[in-house]
């Protein structure tokens, strides 16, 4: 149950980081990549450059999320799982039933009008 909880909040991460990652790109070519300058020719991370590692990191991360999303549903536990035994289904059966050797009580007789 601990791994469930904990891919949880790591996909919960990745969600977050993935909204601010989409929200750092803009369709028209500007966002995140105007912002690192555009106008160089010589600069590290120029505006493809930056695009291009922006689209990577969409596509990472939503891959990683969607590999989360099975590793959580694998180490997820199933409430529907058939039980092994009556006493895990209803343990005040194991308390209430009459034991093998106890002796059947017959059942009650009726008095007719005789």
């Amino acid at each position: 149950m601990q791994t469930f909880i904990f891919l949880m909040v790591v996909i919960i991460a990745v969600c977050a980081i993935l909204v601010l990652v989409i929200l750092s790109q803009n369709p028209k070519g500007g966002g995140l990549s105007s912002t690192f300058g555009g106008s160089g020719g010589g600069q590290m991370f120029g505006v493809q450059r930056t695009n291009e590692f922006l689209d990577k990191a969409t596509w990472t991360l939503a891959g990683l999320i969607v590999a989360l999303v099975i590793a959580a549903n694998v180490m997820m536990e199933n409430p529907y799982a058939p039980k092994t035994s009556v006493e895990s289904i209803i343990p005040e059966a194991a308390a209430t039933a009459p034991t093998p050797d106890a002796p059947a009580t017959p059942p009650a007789q009726s008095e007719t009008g005789n």
